[in-house]
């Protein structure tokens, strides 16, 4: 293993500037190793105090399988800051990918489009963004290049390049109706917006036509234009076929002469010659839905367009003779919205946004309509664009995303440098821990209608995924039911089911009441009878008897918004509900199904999460939402202390425990898990950073922390 790689104190505590110049020179698996562990998360920790980086490499170890890597980089000592308190005992790396080289942010809102070129003799990519800015970024340093680009007044939808007088140019189109036009090396605006379009312009494009760059525009308007860069003026008339939003064009040349290609959602493909302005051919038929997106490659030296619908198809045509050539590649289950194509060891492939929550992106052969390899997967929201350059010599993919990030992935490394744990396929909404068999176990719900049990010990999974939802999980709980562990879950369809853990079948038919999403459950037993409390987006409440299957009395109403969360305990000897919704936290008791007392304010937004816990010999219950974390004393209705604030976003769980002797809360949300002392109202040592929103969090009764954070499982125990 690299020598410098191997010093851990030195990833910890050196710049990131000083480490990433040297990461190209990692060699050997435990050397590749480490570099991906650094790259993984070096968008947040770069920038962050050596505490919190610390922390993050950690767990950036253990989602790469590397326990032994975390844990000596955990005990990396760091100036100014005790000993890390939190180590991490195992996490699935569903998010990692060993081909993942960099991440850039920047953008305030999500970066809608993406486009390379060449400035300088530097290789750079050009955004857009919903933040209605167009920024240029140095892809071999990550940086950006001089001050955002602003001159659109809507968000940005298309970005394409080209190269006018000598000079590198970027192309933008947006929500504005208008295209403008870049100088790249002077961040300038050239010339006057083109005007024309008379709705949303969705895709640009770049040719030469008759020695002259062009510009070659789609639009929500129906058609398509093209314009003289030079000039400014559009050339010809507009090219009007499409009976629908054309949302993307893409050019090649054919025959020698330049073409465009026109994906719409009348979905039709359509080949145009440049020159003429006139239609090459029939419309390619053959998608069953609308056509999202279009890139041109070379396949056996003939030109081809590759293009992507909401049928779930990659279809690959030959522009020669207008036949789709193959079979449809399939994505996952959702639409294709983005395609780009290039040339890996050899041979062209199509690089396509193809999953059920557009966050992962695949790689096909174009020569066979294969996939290759595993998708890329690290994007925490949908990847929006995709587009294709080369980079130290290696092929590259640059994908934009609604996370706000831009992420660089080798295309050309093929072989994995460790396997890390894997689960989920999409995010983890909820967590609860139970034992089974005599082993502490997790239970996790996931937005891919999925919910699965983890060994605590191993952190892998048991048994296959318990599969019966037919959408979301949106929550879970546990509880035992004829003395076998189960779990309750609660879905985006508005069903409940329960589980055996041991055979992971369902145990009786659905709970169904609810009309909107399950969004919380809880249980307890009420008259000596195990219970549910389901809480929903029907502002509703509902209790279940689990022996039965049955509801107990009349939903709980009086939530005037959706219901978040829900958690129970014993008030005054009597079992209750605490829910929280809207911008309240309300108490049931649920032997009458009543509420008790007034509803508890002080929240400015909803109340994503409830816990409950005991504080001085008093029931009290800890609320988030907003940004803040809540204590109330259930007895009384009253605040206890000030907020907790330091969170950046809304909450979006809590959980309690008791820590060497003191009682805490735990809240999850923005991207941090923050402990806090509930006696003194002070946080505990340095928050937690992940690489993700956290969603859930939970403790088990020996004092680990199970943390759900986009589509990974993280158990974390304290030092």
């Amino acid at each position: 293993m690299d020598g410098w790689l191997a010093d851990t104190a030195f990833l910890v505590n050196a710049g990131p500037a000083e480490v990433l110049g040297r990461l190209e020179e990692a060699s050997g698996p435990a050397g590749r190793l480490a570099a991906a562990v650094y790259r993984a998360s070096v968008h947040l920790h770069g920038d962050a105090a050596a505490g919190v980086r610390r922390g993050m490499l950690a767990l950036d170890a253990a989602r790469y399988g590397d326990q032994e890597l975390s844990a000596r980089i955990n005990a990396v000592p760091v100036e100014g800051e005790p000993p890390a308190r939190w180590g991490v005992e195992w996490a699935s790396g569903a998010m990692v990918d060993h081909r993942f080289r960099h991440a850039i942010t920047g953008h305030t809102g999500g970066v809608t489009a993406v486009a390379t070129a060449v400035v300088d003799g530097r290789p750079v990519a050009v955004t857009g963004g919903k933040d209605q800015t167009v920024r240029v970024w140095d892809l071999t340093t990550g940086r950006p290049i001089g001050e955002p680009l602003t001159a659109h007044t809507d968000l940005v939808w298309a970005v394409a390049t080209a190269v006018v007088a000598g000079q590198p140019v970027a192309v933008t189109g947006g929500n504005h109706q208008t295209v403008q036009v870049w100088d790249l090396t002077t961040g300038r605006p050239v010339g006057e917006p083109l005007t024309g379009h008379t709705d949303w312009v969705f895709g640009v494009a770049t040719a030469v036509v008759v020695g002259r760059p062009v510009a070659v525009t789609a639009s929500e308007d129906e058609t398509v234009r093209v314009w003289d860069l030079t000039t400014g003026r559009p050339v010809g008339e507009p090219l009007t076929g499409h009976t629908r939003d054309v949302c993307e064009v893409a050019t090649a040349v054919l025959d020698g002469r330049p073409i465009a290609v026109t994906a719409s959602w009348d979905r039709t493909v359509r080949v145009w010659d440049l020159t003429t302005g006139r239609p090459v051919g029939e419309p390619l038929t053959g998608h069953t839905s609308m056509v999202n997106t279009v890139a041109t490659a070379v396949v056996d030296g003939r030109p081809v367009a590759v293009t992507g619908s909401n049928g779930e198809t990659v279809r690959v045509w030959d522009l020669t003779t207008g036949r789709s050539v193959g079979e449809p590649a399939i994505g996952r289950t959702n639409a294709v919205t983005a395609v780009a194509t290039t040339v890996v060891n050899g041979g062209p492939v199509a690089v396509a946004v193809a999953d059920s929550y557009g966050e992962t992106v695949r790689v096909f052969d174009l020569t066979t309509g294969r996939p290759i390899g595993e998708p890329l997967t690290g994007h925490t929201g949908r990847v929006n664009a995709v587009a294709t350059t080369v980079l130290d010599d290696r092929p590259i993919a640059i994908t934009a995303g609604s996370d706000r990030t831009l992420r660089i992935w080798d295309l050309a490394v093929d072989q994995p440098v460790r396997e890390p744990l894997t689960g989920h396929t999409s995010r983890v909404n909820a967590v609860a821990t139970a034992v089974l068999d005599g082993r502490p176990v997790a239970v996790t719900a996931s937005h891919d209608e999925t919910v699965r049990v983890w060994d605590l010990t191993t952190g892998q999974t048991i048994g296959k995924p318990l599969a019966g939802h037919t959408s979301r999980v949106n929550a879970v709980a546990t509880a035992v039911l004829d003395a076998r562990p189960v779990a309750v879950t609660g879905s985006y369809a508005a069903t409940v089911l329960v589980w055996d853990l041991a055979t992971g079948q369902t145990v009786g038919e659905p709970l169904t009441g609810h009309t909107r999403e399950v969004s919380a459950v809880a249980t307890t037993m009420v008259a000596g009878r195990p219970v549910a409390v389901t809480a929903s987006h029907d502002k509703t409440v509902r209790v279940w008897d689990l022996a039965t299957g049955q509801p107990i009395g009349e939903p709980f109403t009086g939530h005037i918004d959706r219901v978040n969360a829900v958690a129970t305990t014993v008030l005054n000897g009597l079992p209750v509900a605490v829910t929280g919704g809207d911008e309240t936290v309300r108490v049931w008791d649920l032997t009458t199904g009543q509420p008790i007392g007034e509803p508890f304010t002080g929240h400015i937004d909803r109340v994503n999460a409830v816990a409950t816990t005991v504080l001085n010999g008093l029931p009290v219950a800890v609320s988030g939402g907003d940004e803040t974390v809540r204590v109330w004393d259930l007895t009384t209705g009253q605040p206890i202390g000030e907020p907790f604030t330091g969170h950046i976003d809304r909450v979006n769980a809590v959980a309690t425990t008791v820590l060497n002797g003191l009682p805490v809360a735990v809240s999850g949300g923005d991207e941090t898990v923050r402990v806090w002392d509930l006696t003194t109202s002070l946080q505990i040592g340095l928050e937690l950073v992940f690489p993700a929103p956290v969603q859930t969090v939970a403790y088990t009764p020996d004092g680990w922390l199970v943390a759900g954070f986009g589509r990974e499982v993280a158990l974390l125990a304290d030092r």
